[in-house]
């Protein structure tokens, strides 16, 4: 059964960071591409971070770049987004998905505000 576990979301002071983690089970994560997407309240879920299998190669929206960094540790089929410099506009909920986006997790919420 193909499962994947976000952590780590929670409440946070603008200029503020966070460390989100994906833990996955089902599947070999090292056969996948994996990626963070974002939603925020009134908005379409949107790509952000992605990081192919090796992690040698990614990529993040401009809205993220330069703050954010997509990681993994294939050995613990765990993804991580760290996300320093945090602004109000970055509060969503924030999910990961394996590369053919189709399975998701629940999400954890991420809140930006003083």
């Amino acid at each position: 059964q193909v499962q994947l576990v976000e952590s780590g979301g929670g409440l946070v002071q603008p200029g503020g960071s966070l460390r989100l983690s994906c833990t996955v089970t089902g599947f070999t994560m090292s056969d996948h591409n994996m990626a963070w997407y974002r939603q925020a309240p009134g908005e379409g879920r949107k790509l952000i971070a992605q990081i192919s299998t090796g992690g040698v190669s990614t990529d993040y929206a401009d809205s993220v770049k330069g703050r954010f960094t997509i990681s993994r540790d294939n050995a613990k089929n765990t993804v991580y987004l760290q996300m320093n410099s945090l602004k109000p506009e970055d509060t969503a909920v924030y999910y990961c998905t394996r590369g053919p986006r189709d399975y998701w997790g629940q999400g954890t919420r991420v809140t930006v505000s003083s």
